[in-house]
């Protein structure tokens, strides 16, 4: 079946790109490699890294290319050592060792274009640019930034474009060393991080929501939580919203969804416009489960309006669409991919209407989500069994040698894989 390994250049790098692939290829049975052509801020314990615990930065792993960000405004940093070119030499190691390679994409998320550019970042009820790593989608700069970026990336031969964090931020992801003791329940953590910069009211106005209305209920709500230091009751859906705040709110977060779907598709069209395809990565299933593998409530698929996705909307728009399975729990990943692969319509053509785009999953193959080959194991099944076309691991440079070394096991239970690959004996 199809799958590859999540990386970071500067990992491969350390290791050796040669001794980093022949290892991916030879040891994990994927068929490729989703590397990170343009990434964000991070600290990171990398544990079998050349260093054991790594610094990242914001930006490409490439020079711009002139005449695509001529007159962007927002222009991308640039990683170290991007002259040596390393996305056209992995391009080139992958080719040799028969691996699909993935270009991995950042858009709306960078602390170094916030801080430079405020006022394309989101905007809180309050007024407040309080998220300078939230790049907001609405903004005509940022989505030019993004058509731009992703045709950079797939220029580079690669065979997708995954796009990362294109859509709309979270409160609990802004910023860097994060502090509150104020009581926030998830109604109120939403609230801080719905925007409502002036791109955002003009869009969610044409699609027929109040967005002063909107906001200052979202503030009369804020206000009262700060001033009493009781949060919110009720947990975060757009009916709880209703309940909380009115129908304004509602309205106005799930008009947000019209944002993701045309930027994604213009970006799609970027991207096959330079011989490549899109991949939109949801990350709905890192809000609910990244902390400790315990997803709870609804499935992923149904929480998706609080980032501004509309799987369903999407899927007549994309060609490929991936979600993090992260969970313990099996039974957990196939409800949760189950839902998508409703949401975004059948993986064939047939009687109820047109393909749908093909799912990928992706699993950590480590901690907090799993324990042993055995439970990967179960879960590459329950994907695949629930509609999964594609399963991917996250993170060849995040985890600790002995969790990778479950994927080929996990990939030899997977309904996918040939009768013949599954017993090497």
């Amino acid at each position: 079946m199809d799958s590859s390994v999540f990386a970071c250049v500067e990992d491969l790098r350390g290791e050796g790109f040669a001794a980093a692939l022949d290892r991916i290829a030879g040891e994990y049975g994927v068929t490729g490699l989703t590397v990170a052509a343009a990434y964000h801020r991070a600290r990171d314990v990398t544990p079998h890294g050349r260093a054991r615990v790594t610094v990242r930065c914001d930006g490409a792993h490439f020079e711009p290319a002139e005449d695509l960000f001529a007159g962007v405004r927002l222009q991308p940093p640039v990683q170290p050592g991007a002259s040596d070119q390393p996305l056209r030499s992995l391009r080139r190691a992958t080719a040799e060792r028969g691996l699909a390679l993935h270009g991995w994409t950042v858009f709306c998320h960078s602390t170094t274009l916030g801080t430079a550019h405020p006022d394309c970042t989101s905007q809180n009820a309050f007024g407040d640019r309080a998220a300078p790593a939230d790049l907001c989608p609405s903004h005509p700069d940022v989505q030019a930034y993004a058509i731009a970026l992703a045709r950079n990336v797939a220029r580079h031969g690669v065979d997708t474009v995954v796009a990362e964090s294109l859509h709309f931020g979270f409160f609990d992801h802004g910023y860097h060393h994060e502090r509150s003791f104020a009581p926030l329940g998830e109604i109120d953590r939403f609230l801080l991080g719905l925007c409502f910069c002036p791109a955002c009211r003009v869009g969610a106005a044409r699609h027929g929501a109040d967005p002063e209305a909107a906001r200052t209920a979202s503030r009369q709500v804020l206000e009262r939580v700060l001033g009493s230091g009781q949060p919110s009751p009720g947990a975060l859906s757009l009916d709880g919203l209703g309940a909380v705040c009115g129908p304004a709110v509602g309205e106005y977060a799930a008009a947000r969804a019209a944002t993701v779907t045309g930027l994604a598709a213009r970006v799609a069209e970027a991207v096959a416009a330079e011989g490549s395809r899109l991949v939109f990565l949801d990350l709905t299933g890192a809000i609910k489960g990244y902390a400790d593998g315990m997803p709870a409530g609804a499935p992923a698929a149904r929480d998706a309006w609080r980032i501004g996705a509309d799987p369903g909307a999407l899927g007549r728009q994309v060609p490929e669409y991936a979600v993090l399975g992260y969970a313990r729990d099996p039974a957990r990943v196939a409800s949760d991919v189950a839902a998508y692969r409703e949401a975004l319509g059948p993986a064939a053509a047939g009687p109820a209407g047109p393909a749908g785009p093909a799912l990928r999953v992706v699993l950590r193959p480590c901690l907090p989500d799993t324990g042993s080959a055995g439970n990967l194991a179960e879960k590459v099944t329950a994907a695949c069994r629930a509609g999964a076309t594609a399963v991917d691991f996250y993170h060849d440079g995040l985890a600790p040698l002995p969790a990778l070394r479950r994927i080929p096991e996990a990939l030899r239970s997977s309904p996918g894989t040939p009768a013949d690959s599954r017993d090497p004996g």
